[in-house]
Protein backbone atom coordinates (compact mmCIF):
# COMPACT_ATOMS: atom_id res chain seq x y z
CA UNK A 1 0.00 0.00 0.00
CA UNK A 2 1.66 3.38 -1.23
CA UNK A 3 1.83 6.02 1.84
CA UNK A 4 0.10 8.99 2.34
CA UNK A 5 3.42 11.06 2.16
CA UNK A 6 3.76 9.57 -1.35
CA UNK A 7 0.33 9.93 -2.22
CA UNK A 8 0.29 14.02 -1.70
CA UNK A 9 3.59 14.54 -3.92
CA UNK A 10 1.99 12.65 -6.43
CA UNK A 11 -1.11 14.61 -6.21
CA UNK A 12 0.78 17.92 -5.60
CA UNK A 13 2.71 17.88 -8.72
CA UNK A 14 0.13 16.77 -10.89
CA UNK A 15 -1.45 19.79 -9.62
CA UNK A 16 1.25 21.88 -10.71
CA UNK A 17 1.59 20.15 -14.07
CA UNK A 18 -1.57 20.92 -14.52
CA UNK A 19 -1.64 24.57 -13.64
CA UNK A 20 1.85 24.67 -16.65
CA UNK A 21 -0.70 23.09 -19.25
CA UNK A 22 -3.78 25.49 -18.70
CA UNK A 23 -1.17 28.66 -18.53
CA UNK A 24 -0.27 27.04 -22.33
CA UNK A 25 -3.73 26.74 -23.21
CA UNK A 26 -4.23 30.41 -22.41
CA UNK A 27 -1.29 31.64 -24.34
CA UNK A 28 -1.86 29.43 -27.21
CA UNK A 29 -5.40 30.86 -27.58
CA UNK A 30 -4.29 34.79 -27.38
CA UNK A 31 -1.99 34.03 -30.09
CA UNK A 32 -4.34 32.39 -32.24
CA UNK A 33 -6.60 34.71 -32.74
CA UNK A 34 -4.04 37.29 -34.53
CA UNK A 35 -2.60 34.19 -36.18
CA UNK A 36 -6.23 33.13 -37.33
CA UNK A 37 -6.30 37.05 -38.58
CA UNK A 38 -3.29 37.10 -40.36
CA UNK A 39 -3.83 33.80 -42.73
CA UNK A 40 -7.62 34.93 -43.35
CA UNK A 41 -5.65 38.55 -44.68
CA UNK A 42 -3.13 36.25 -46.43
CA UNK A 43 -5.55 33.66 -48.74
CA UNK A 44 -7.62 36.46 -50.36
CA UNK A 45 -4.18 38.13 -51.64
CA UNK A 46 -2.49 34.56 -52.82
CA UNK A 47 -5.34 33.11 -54.35
CA UNK A 48 -5.97 36.93 -56.16
CA UNK A 49 -2.07 36.67 -57.18
CA UNK A 50 -2.95 33.18 -58.45
CA UNK A 51 -6.23 34.48 -60.49
CA UNK A 52 -3.69 36.60 -62.32
CA UNK A 53 -1.33 34.70 -63.10
CA UNK A 54 -3.38 32.01 -64.85
CA UNK A 55 -4.55 34.69 -66.88
CA UNK A 56 -1.27 36.21 -67.62
CA UNK A 57 0.08 32.60 -68.46
CA UNK A 58 -2.54 31.47 -70.54
CA UNK A 59 -1.22 33.02 -73.94
CA UNK A 60 2.31 32.86 -72.55
CA UNK A 61 5.02 30.72 -73.88
CA UNK A 62 6.31 28.87 -71.29
CA UNK A 63 10.24 29.14 -71.82
CA UNK A 64 9.88 32.60 -71.82
CA UNK A 65 10.65 32.90 -67.76
CA UNK A 66 12.73 29.84 -66.00
CA UNK A 67 10.19 29.08 -63.33
CA UNK A 68 7.55 28.25 -65.81
CA UNK A 69 10.18 25.82 -67.62
CA UNK A 70 9.71 22.37 -67.71
CA UNK A 71 12.71 20.05 -67.38
CA UNK A 72 13.02 16.40 -67.25
CA UNK A 73 12.21 16.02 -62.99
CA UNK A 74 15.58 14.67 -61.89
CA UNK A 75 16.11 16.10 -58.44
CA UNK A 76 13.73 17.10 -56.19
CA UNK A 77 13.74 19.51 -53.24
CA UNK A 78 11.36 18.71 -50.47
CA UNK A 79 10.37 22.33 -47.90
CA UNK A 80 9.74 20.90 -44.87
CA UNK A 81 7.96 23.03 -42.46
CA UNK A 82 7.56 22.17 -38.71
CA UNK A 83 7.25 23.91 -35.21
CA UNK A 84 10.31 24.79 -33.26
CA UNK A 85 8.81 23.91 -30.21
CA UNK A 86 6.08 20.45 -29.10
CA UNK A 87 3.36 20.04 -26.96
CA UNK A 88 0.86 20.35 -29.81
CA UNK A 89 -0.19 16.85 -30.25
CA UNK A 90 0.75 15.07 -33.39
CA UNK A 91 1.37 18.55 -35.22
CA UNK A 92 5.00 17.32 -35.77
CA UNK A 93 4.74 13.87 -35.92
CA UNK A 94 2.39 14.12 -39.09
CA UNK A 95 4.71 16.33 -41.18
CA UNK A 96 7.58 14.29 -40.13
CA UNK A 97 5.65 10.78 -41.12
CA UNK A 98 4.83 12.48 -44.64
CA UNK A 99 8.20 13.49 -45.21
CA UNK A 100 9.67 10.18 -44.79
CA UNK A 101 7.11 8.81 -46.95
CA UNK A 102 7.39 11.21 -49.86
CA UNK A 103 11.06 10.72 -49.74
CA UNK A 104 10.89 6.81 -49.77
CA UNK A 105 8.57 7.44 -52.81
CA UNK A 106 10.45 9.64 -54.73
CA UNK A 107 13.84 7.42 -54.40
CA UNK A 108 11.99 4.27 -55.35
CA UNK A 109 10.84 5.91 -58.41
CA UNK A 110 14.22 7.01 -59.10
CA UNK A 111 14.08 10.28 -57.93
CA UNK A 112 17.22 12.47 -55.96
CA UNK A 113 15.58 13.96 -53.37
CA UNK A 114 16.90 17.16 -51.09
CA UNK A 115 15.65 18.10 -47.85
CA UNK A 116 15.64 22.07 -46.70
CA UNK A 117 13.74 22.32 -43.40
CA UNK A 118 12.16 24.82 -41.34
CA UNK A 119 11.17 24.62 -37.66
CA UNK A 120 14.07 22.83 -35.45
CA UNK A 121 11.30 20.03 -34.92
CA UNK A 122 12.13 18.99 -38.43
CA UNK A 123 15.86 20.37 -38.12
CA UNK A 124 16.48 17.83 -35.12
CA UNK A 125 14.50 15.60 -36.88
CA UNK A 126 16.58 14.67 -39.89
CA UNK A 127 19.86 15.35 -37.80
CA UNK A 128 19.09 11.93 -35.91
CA UNK A 129 18.76 10.18 -39.07
CA UNK A 130 22.52 11.55 -40.44
CA UNK A 131 19.89 12.87 -43.25
CA UNK A 132 21.71 16.51 -43.37
CA UNK A 133 19.14 19.42 -44.72
CA UNK A 134 20.33 21.53 -47.55
CA UNK A 135 19.26 24.85 -45.86
CA UNK A 136 17.44 25.61 -42.08
CA UNK A 137 15.17 28.21 -41.20
CA UNK A 138 14.71 28.11 -37.19
CA UNK A 139 13.34 30.31 -34.49
CA UNK A 140 11.12 32.57 -36.97
CA UNK A 141 7.69 31.78 -36.06
CA UNK A 142 7.53 34.32 -33.18
CA UNK A 143 8.19 37.34 -34.98
CA UNK A 144 6.73 35.67 -38.72
CA UNK A 145 7.08 38.18 -41.29
CA UNK A 146 7.16 38.54 -45.13
CA UNK A 147 10.54 39.41 -45.16
CA UNK A 148 10.44 35.07 -43.46
CA UNK A 149 8.68 34.32 -47.09
CA UNK A 150 10.35 36.43 -48.84
CA UNK A 151 13.92 35.44 -47.89
CA UNK A 152 13.37 30.98 -48.77
CA UNK A 153 11.56 32.27 -51.86
CA UNK A 154 14.25 33.72 -53.36
CA UNK A 155 16.55 31.00 -51.56
CA UNK A 156 14.85 28.37 -53.68
CA UNK A 157 14.48 30.59 -56.80
CA UNK A 158 17.93 31.15 -57.34
CA UNK A 159 18.68 27.48 -56.68
CA UNK A 160 15.85 26.55 -59.17
CA UNK A 161 16.76 29.07 -62.03
CA UNK A 162 20.85 27.62 -61.44
CA UNK A 163 18.85 24.10 -62.20
CA UNK A 164 20.44 22.70 -58.72
CA UNK A 165 17.21 20.45 -58.50
CA UNK A 166 13.90 20.28 -60.77
CA UNK A 167 10.52 20.21 -58.56
CA UNK A 168 10.44 22.06 -54.99
CA UNK A 169 7.37 20.57 -52.94
CA UNK A 170 6.13 22.70 -50.10
CA UNK A 171 5.04 19.96 -47.00
CA UNK A 172 3.27 21.69 -44.13
CA UNK A 173 -0.19 21.73 -42.11
CA UNK A 174 -3.08 23.66 -43.59
CA UNK A 175 -5.02 25.59 -40.54
CA UNK A 176 -8.66 24.47 -41.06
CA UNK A 177 -9.68 25.19 -37.27
CA UNK A 178 -8.91 24.82 -34.04
CA UNK A 179 -9.32 21.27 -33.86
CA UNK A 180 -8.32 20.40 -37.08
CA UNK A 181 -5.10 20.81 -39.51
CA UNK A 182 -4.66 18.92 -43.19
CA UNK A 183 -1.24 17.76 -43.82
CA UNK A 184 -0.61 19.45 -47.30
CA UNK A 185 1.97 19.14 -49.77
CA UNK A 186 2.29 21.72 -52.74
CA UNK A 187 4.17 21.73 -55.84
CA UNK A 188 5.48 25.07 -55.92
CA UNK A 189 8.11 24.84 -59.21
CA UNK A 190 8.07 25.02 -62.01
CA UNK A 191 4.43 27.14 -61.52
CA UNK A 192 2.01 25.60 -63.31
CA UNK A 193 -1.09 27.50 -64.30
CA UNK A 194 -3.66 27.82 -60.81
CA UNK A 195 -6.59 25.60 -61.24
CA UNK A 196 -8.19 26.08 -58.04
CA UNK A 197 -9.29 29.60 -58.79
CA UNK A 198 -11.85 31.89 -60.53
CA UNK A 199 -12.81 32.00 -63.82
CA UNK A 200 -11.28 35.03 -65.05
CA UNK A 201 -13.20 37.30 -67.17
CA UNK A 202 -12.53 39.78 -69.44
CA UNK A 203 -8.94 40.77 -69.98
CA UNK A 204 -6.11 42.70 -68.12
CA UNK A 205 -4.10 45.47 -69.69
CA UNK A 206 -0.66 45.12 -68.56
CA UNK A 207 2.02 47.54 -68.79
CA UNK A 208 4.78 47.61 -69.95
CA UNK A 209 4.01 43.96 -71.53
CA UNK A 210 2.88 41.03 -70.10
CA UNK A 211 7.31 40.14 -70.21
CA UNK A 212 8.02 42.33 -68.14
CA UNK A 213 4.75 42.17 -65.65
CA UNK A 214 5.67 37.93 -65.68
CA UNK A 215 9.24 38.49 -64.88
CA UNK A 216 7.92 40.12 -61.46
CA UNK A 217 5.16 38.41 -60.88
CA UNK A 218 6.26 35.43 -60.52
CA UNK A 219 9.13 35.46 -58.15
CA UNK A 220 6.18 37.74 -56.13
CA UNK A 221 3.81 34.34 -56.35
CA UNK A 222 6.55 32.19 -54.57
CA UNK A 223 7.31 34.26 -52.32
CA UNK A 224 3.37 35.04 -51.24
CA UNK A 225 3.13 31.24 -51.37
CA UNK A 226 5.91 30.36 -49.16
CA UNK A 227 4.62 33.24 -46.57
CA UNK A 228 0.96 31.16 -46.57
CA UNK A 229 2.38 28.32 -46.11
CA UNK A 230 4.29 29.95 -42.94
CA UNK A 231 1.32 31.52 -41.77
CA UNK A 232 -1.10 28.08 -42.05
CA UNK A 233 1.70 26.24 -40.35
CA UNK A 234 2.25 28.98 -37.49
CA UNK A 235 -1.78 28.65 -37.04
CA UNK A 236 -2.04 25.08 -37.11
CA UNK A 237 0.65 24.94 -34.34
CA UNK A 238 -1.21 27.30 -32.17
CA UNK A 239 -4.43 25.72 -33.18
CA UNK A 240 -3.15 22.38 -32.36
CA UNK A 241 -1.39 23.36 -28.96
CA UNK A 242 -4.59 24.80 -27.36
CA UNK A 243 -5.98 21.74 -28.33
CA UNK A 244 -3.58 19.18 -26.36
CA UNK A 245 -2.88 21.16 -23.71
CA UNK A 246 -7.34 21.45 -23.08
CA UNK A 247 -6.79 17.68 -23.42
CA UNK A 248 -3.94 17.86 -20.94
CA UNK A 249 -5.53 19.63 -18.13
CA UNK A 250 -8.77 17.63 -18.34
CA UNK A 251 -6.64 14.34 -18.52
CA UNK A 252 -4.50 15.72 -14.80
CA UNK A 253 -7.62 16.91 -13.43
CA UNK A 254 -9.28 13.15 -13.99
CA UNK A 255 -5.83 11.87 -12.60
CA UNK A 256 -5.83 14.50 -9.53
CA UNK A 257 -9.88 13.09 -8.96
CA UNK A 258 -8.61 9.23 -8.86
CA UNK A 259 -5.69 9.94 -6.60
CA UNK A 260 -7.53 11.50 -4.51
CA UNK A 261 -9.99 8.85 -4.08
CA UNK A 262 -6.81 6.35 -3.42
CA UNK A 263 -5.87 9.13 -0.99
CA UNK A 264 -8.70 8.86 0.83
CA UNK A 265 -9.14 5.20 0.73
CA UNK A 266 -5.54 5.00 2.11
CA UNK A 267 -6.10 7.59 5.04
CA UNK A 268 -9.56 5.49 5.92
CA UNK A 269 -7.27 2.42 5.91
CA UNK A 270 -4.68 3.59 8.11
CA UNK A 271 -6.92 4.75 10.65
CA UNK A 272 -8.94 1.77 10.82
CA UNK A 273 -5.67 0.30 11.35
CA UNK A 274 -4.50 2.56 13.76
CA UNK A 275 -8.15 2.19 15.92
CA UNK A 276 -8.20 -1.60 15.78
CA UNK A 277 -4.20 -1.46 17.46
CA UNK A 278 -5.63 0.55 19.93
CA UNK A 279 -8.64 -1.66 20.72
CA UNK A 280 -6.62 -4.50 20.64
CA UNK A 281 -4.13 -2.99 23.07
CA UNK A 282 -6.80 -2.44 25.57
CA UNK A 283 -7.98 -5.64 25.48
CA UNK A 284 -4.70 -7.02 26.03
CA UNK A 285 -4.52 -4.51 28.89
CA UNK A 286 -7.47 -6.13 30.50
CA UNK A 287 -6.86 -9.50 29.71
CA UNK A 288 -3.33 -8.97 31.58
Amino acid sequence: MPSLQHIRRKITSVKSTQKITKAMKMVAAAKLKRAQDRILSARPYAQKMATVLKSLIRGVNRDQHPLLHRRKARKIELIVITADRGLCGAFNANILRRAQDFIREKREAGFKVGISVVGRKARDFFRRRDIAPRQMWVQIFDRLNYAHGAEIGQDIIGRYIEEKFDELYLLYNEFKSVMQQRVAIDKLLPIEPPEAVETVTGSYLYEPDETAVLARLLPKYVEAQVFRALLESAAGELGARMTAMDAASRNAGEMIRKMTLVYNKTRQAVITKELMDIVGGAEAMRGG
